[in-house]
């Protein structure tokens, strides 16, 4: 039973940070009209869960982590085929890639990434498990309330609903074209990739602000005197409550930022938990009741969001350090190099992750 309620309360813990994480970078990205196909409680996999407008909303099979799929965030150059190969995609409503390969006159391997770079886009889908070939087709389409509106206040023709795999041939293909592009990512300016990459980690921070001022001003907390066994219960005023989130957040980014100092990093690994740490924690301050819990959660946001801003692809820091670097050499970095450096990344990752969930056993077992 104690096993069972320590996933329970990390799930909870957990799952609820990486969802206004991912809900920051969600809301960031359609405030400026970006499109985002996919949002996700879990890591990618079989899923159960609901279409509202251009997105998926759901569940995953395996509930660690999350996501949000920003459409045009592939690194590297544009495929020069896009316009046509969405054109013949468009025209048929069900294509194989040779189809469109021919339809292009281009070769199958051209076909091939110019319609993976178009499923990323949210303009066609990808082939399904059933089918014996490479065959894409056209999205369906379900307007909501608000994009009819919009459309009708603005004159432009109001969108029709349209099945998955419906032909659908373009009056004016390169309008049509244009406006998928601006629903990118990366049609966006430097500071609007910028706002949604950080997006997550400020919903993290603001989160845990929020939680000190409700802990410490509202709710209060119950000090003992050492010396008198005499608790008292006390408040505090919101400034100093944000000043000390403050100090907190600047305490876990130096502990972060000893990871990358050779003589503290095995410290800083061994005093950090993982999943198994969190969830014993998670436990521990559920019982001691509701504002201990939420304080937990304040901090954990904290941690959360600092080590996104880590600079290693693929974390949010790393793929924002990415940013700087195309914007100030005016090169892309093309989609090996970044593979390449996301692999690494992970591999990093997985390692401490080895590390400390040693440690924790090791306290688990021997106590501390």
């Amino acid at each position: 039973m104690d096993v069972l309620l320590m996933i329970a309360y990390a799930t909870i813990a957990l799952g609820f940070l990486v969802f206004i994480h991912e809900g920051g970078h969600y809301l960031a990205s359609r405030l400026f009209g970006v499109r985002v196909t996919e949002f996700m409680l879990g890591l990618p996999g079989p899923s159960v869960g609901f279409q509202y407008g251009e997105t998926r909303f759901g569940v995953t099979a395996v509930l660690l982590g999350g996501y949000a799929r920003v459409c045009g965030m592939e690194p590297g150059e544009m495929s020069p085929h896009l316009a046509k190969a969405m054109e013949s995609v468009y025209r048929r409503g069900t294509a194989t890639m040779e189809e469109v390969a021919q339809d292009c006159g281009i070769t199958d391997d051209e076909a091939y990434e110019a319609l993976e770079e178009l499923d990323e886009w949210g303009t066609v889908k990808r082939p399904l498990k059933s089918d014996e070939h490479n065959t894409y087709r056209t999205p369906a389409v379900r307007p909501t309330r608000g994009q009819i509106r919009r459309a009708q206040r603005s004159g432009q023709p109001v969108p029709q609903a349209a099945e998955m795999g419906a032909a659908r041939p373009l009056d004016d293909p390169e309008a049509f074209f244009e406006s998928e592009y601006r629903q990118q990512y990366r049609s966006l300016p430097f500071w609007k990739r910028s706002v949604i990459l950080v997006a997550g980690v400020a919903v993290n921070i603001l989160f845990a602000l929020m939680v000190f001022v409700l802990v410490y001003s509202v709710i209060g907390i119950d000090l003992q005197n050492t010396q008198t066994g005499e608790v008292v219960h006390r408040t505090i005023g919101p400034l100093q409550a944000i000043q000390a989130g403050f100090s907190y957040i600047g305490m876990v980014a130096v502990a972060v930022a000893q990871l990358f100092n050779p003589q503290t990093a095995a410290e800083t690994v061994s005093n950090s938990s993982s999943i198994v740490g969190i969830a014993v924690i998670s436990k521990t301050a559920a019982e001691a009741g509701f504002a201990s819990f939420l304080s937990f959660m304040g901090m954990l946001s904290v941690s959360l969001g600092v080590m996104n801003l880590i600079p290693i692809p693929p974390l949010d820091g790393g793929r924002f350090v990415i940013e700087v670097y195309q914007k100030l050499s005016k090169r892309l970095v093309s989609e090996k190099a970044m593979g390449r450096m996301s692999m690494v990344g992970m591999g990093l990752f997985y390692l401490f992750f080895i590390v400390m969930v040693g440690k924790d056993v090791q306290r688990i077992l021997f106590g501390g």
